[in-house]
């Protein structure tokens, strides 16, 4: 089967972002380049832009990697306001959901306390402080699994 990966673009604090969601998540970066490592032949990075993340990767759970970047200036800025998009995670306990909203949620705005849901499952939505927008769901009926 087929695997979604979530992809973020940040404003030049994607590794910032990613250490967070790391210290929620656990686990290590598999993978992180800088724009300073690429040798795109007739393409100069600037130094300020050197040091920006051009792809980090982590591992979440058994086969999902949540993946990201910083935007290069000469591209524009990333609308952080945007709410075309939410990355849902399915946790495997109620135990577990608490803990990865409460953690993703500090220093962000909370759009709807997790708490038993009227469709069955105990759910929160909120935009933590880089302003990416996360739902956490956990289902009894199928241990987490969508």
């Amino acid at each position: 089967m087929a695997l979604i990966n979530p992809h973020i673009n940040f404003n030049g604090n994607a590794e910032e972002a990613f250490n967070f969601y790391k210290s929620v998540f656990g686990g290590e970066f598999t993978r992180i380049v800088r724009f300073k490592d690429l040798s795109i032949p007739g393409a100069q990075v600037s130094e300020k832009e050197g040091n920006k993340i051009m792809h980090i990767a982590l591992p979440i759970g058994k086969s999902n990697t949540l993946m990201g970047n910083d935007v290069p200036d000469f591209l524009g800025r990333v609308n952080e306001n945007e709410n075309r998009s939410k990355i849902a995670v399915s946790a495997d306990s109620k135990e577990e959901a608490d803990k990865i909203f409460n953690g993703l949620s500090a220093g962000g705005a909370v759009e709807m306390p997790i708490e038993d849901s009227p469709w069955g499952s105990y759910f929160g939505m909120f935009r933590d402080k880089y302003g990416i927008e996360w739902m956490v769901d956990f289902d009894p009926k199928n241990n987490g699994q969508q």
